[in-house]
């Protein structure tokens, strides 16, 4: 080999290697960035040290082709690492799962027993501290009555809770308070002497509810420090929002250490859960409470509300084509295109397809045609068969017209290894009756191009009869090496969902041990003291009301303080719902949206960590769970490189990172696995 080709092929395979390596660990536009310089690098050398037009064109074809397959085969190799990280991670985590899953059913239970105990035994208190104060018989008397009432009522929803199981979810708003409706809402306000506007005239009875706890929040601690202030009330209904505000112009405070601490911070999460936001603090010399809820869109044939609350359509997903894993089918194109044309240009002498527009107009067609199905060859690899073939027989007509050249028969031979790609993707994605059907059809169609060679004597038939089964033995083989690797893949599968099976059933056991335990315990205690106050009403003793009541609010206290207490040692597990109990240590906010629905464990794992780079205190982040993929959005991070990380993090199994109108940071994360079809 002449030294100059010697050092030609030495900088080129540097050059691959480079390019792989940058594929490998920056994210796929600056891969591909490098990739097209490199290109153009080629090209341009080609032409500065003199080679001939058709030569230049070829280089930056062949070029363009092994910067294509250097680009994928790092891009795949930073796809896998990620793959085996967020699965590792899984597996440590995953002992972790049920212990949160009971974890999160305590803090919930937590929110429960403080709407359903506190609100009445604070009301009771505050009624019957003011009627001790006044000594007024009929102040007195209206004490004792509402204390018995009330007491019963909590009596009820405590007992309600506890029949349930605590499977009523804050979430939407069922438990004990899930028959709550707008009207309520009226009802709490005239019984707090509160003035109240609405221009909301019906709404999902879950959304109606949360709505009433908001509410009931609100004038319970308003009761709690600002007795004797003006309460205003408006709820108000917008395009895909209800808001409700609760504000106060300031108070005394009538009875010291009323509260629980845990109700806003409760609410707020609430309300988080539910898609919406949560905000709360002084405003002048009061205080005001304001809620933000999601309303779904009408249902059709809705009436009364013209396009009143209709959300904006979610961001539409799409399947990053060339960040993914069918960035490979692409560089694949990338590949025959170059081998077709490109290796022809770079012979000495102009070859004859290219001597002339006309000559050449059929074969670059033709390799297009026969390339361009690889694009397709993961998504839709019967469709893309059948482009290929069609293209082939194409080519053979236009062989037998003497159209083109070289003849098909060449063609076959050299590039049948995109036939052969198909074969394997249709063992590997497709049914075993309809993947069938490609190695028979392949070793058919190669028949027919390579029995029309000239150098074929004697009858064709027979020829082609005996070729297609020469050809058939290749075929069936990587057909049944992609059945074995679809086999492979679907026992990993079913491995998989038996191990999340075993996790779901440990963490639904926590969970209902946990509310066995709060049943048996901590509900019966909170019941008690309910009961306690119902009876000394019944007696008349309004001192043993407020006594109890007193007693009762300090037990709740520390009974919601020994609920919420966290052993922070354990880490949350990497998975989609571990971001809320992530969130919690961060101070900051989750907002589901989207059916609850399981994610493979890669964009679970994948959403975690960006998580962990998004949050911080006081940030609200937004999960939006789709049927193609999660997204996340959040304020973009501080510190030096943060954006980069995440960005990184995303691009390695394959997502994307954009920017809002409002300047917050758009993570999605796509579902982009190889499946079988029927």
């Amino acid at each position: 080999m002449p030294l100059g080709t010697a050092g030609a092929v030495a900088a080129s395979a540097a050059v691959l290697l480079a390019l792989h390596a940058l594929a490998l660990r920056r994210t796929a536009g600056l891969a591909a960035a490098g990739s097209a310089l490199a290109v153009l690098a080629a090209t341009a050398t080609g032409a500065v040290v003199g080679l001939r037009p058709w030569n230049v064109a070829g280089t930056a074809l062949v070029a363009a082709g092994a910067a294509a397959v250097a680009w994928v085969l790092g891009r795949s190799r930073r796809r896998r690492r990620a793959e085996r990280s967020a699965l590792a991670a899984y597996r440590t985590g995953a002992a972790a799962i049920p212990r949160f899953a009971a974890l999160a059913e305590r803090d919930r239970l937590a929110v429960e027993l403080h709407d359903v105990a506190a609100h009445r035994l604070t009301a009771i208190v505050v009624s019957a501290a003011a009627a001790q104060r006044l000594a007024d018989p009929e102040r007195t008397a209206a004490a004792l009555r509402h204390a018995a009432t009330a007491a019963r009522r909590a009596m009820t929803e405590l007992d309600l809770l506890t029949d349930h199981g605590g499977s009523g979810s804050g979430d939407d708003g069922s438990g004990p308070d899930s028959a709550a409706t707008l009207a309520g809402i009226g009802t709490l306000a005239a019984e707090s002497g509160a003035r109240y506007r609405t221009t909301a005239t019906a709404v999902p009875a879950p959304t109606a509810a949360l709505a009433h706890r908001v509410v009931r929040e609100a004038l319970t601690n308003t009761a709690r420090y600002a007795c004797g202030s003006a309460i205003r009330i408006a709820v108000d209904a917008a395009p895909a929002l209800l808001t409700v505000t609760v504000s106060d112009s300031g108070g005394s405070t009538p009875e010291p250490h009323l509260g629980t601490g845990h109700g806003l911070p409760g609410l707020r999460t609430t309300v988080a859960a539910a898609g919406g936001i949560l905000s709360y603090g002084p405003t002048g010399s009061g205080w005001t409470v304001r809620a933000e809820l999601p309303l779904p869109p009408d249902p059709p044939g809705a009436s009364g509300r013209g396009p009143l609350r209709r959300p904006p359509a979610p961001p539409g997903p799409h399947r990053p084509l060339w960040r993914g894993p069918t960035a490979l089918d692409w560089a694949l194109v990338v590949l025959a295109v170059a081998l077709s044309l490109g290796a022809s240009l770079l012979s000495d002498d102009v070859p004859d397809s290219f001597r002339g527009v006309l000559p050449s107009v059929p074969v670059v067609v033709l390799s297009g045609l026969h390339a361009v199905p690889l694009g397709w060859r993961s998504r839709a690899p019967g469709v893309g068969l059948a482009a290929v073939l069609s293209a082939l027989l194409l080519w053979w007509g236009c062989d037998r017209a003497g159209w083109t050249s070289p003849p098909v028969s060449d063609i076959f031979l050299v590039y049948w290894w995109v036939e052969l790609t198909f074969v394997y993707s249709a063992g590997a994605c497709l049914a075993v009756r309809r993947g069938l059907v490609a190695p028979v059809a392949v070793a058919a169609t190669g028949g027919l191009a390579l029995a029309s060679a000239d150098g074929i004597t004697g009858s064709r038939a027979a020829a082609w009869a005996a070729l297609t089964g020469l050809l058939a033995v290749p075929s069936f083989a990587l057909w049944w090496l992609g059945l074995a690797t679809a086999r492979r893949r679907e026992r990993r599968g079913a491995a998989a969902a038996r191990w999340r099976a075993l996790l779901e059933r440990d963490a639904d056991a926590a969970v209902r041990d946990q509310r066995r335990r709060i049943a048996a315990g901590l509900l019966r205690t909170a019941r008690q003291h309910a009961a306690n106050v119902a009876a000394a009403a019944d007696a008349g003793r309004l001192d043993a009301v407020l006594r109890e009541a007193r007693e009762g609010l300090g037990a709740l206290r520390e009974l919601l303080g020994g609920l919420r207490d966290r052993d922070g040692a354990t880490a949350p597990p990497p998975t989609v719902a571990g971001i809320a109990a992530l969130a919690t240590r961060y101070g900051a906010t989750v907002r589901y949206r989207g059916p609850h629905r399981a994610v493979p464990v890669v964009v679970g794992v994948a959403a975690y960590r960006i998580a962990a780079l998004l949050l911080a205190e006081g940030v609200t982040l937004t999960v939006l769970r789709l049927d193609a993929g999660v997204e996340l959005t959040a304020p973009p991070p501080a510190g030096p490189g943060a954006l980069r990380h995440v960005r990184a993090a995303a691009d390695a199994v394959g997502g994307t990172l954009t920017r809002t109108d409002d300047d917050a940071v758009r993570v999605w994360l796509p579902e982009v696995f190889l499946s079988r079809s029927g």
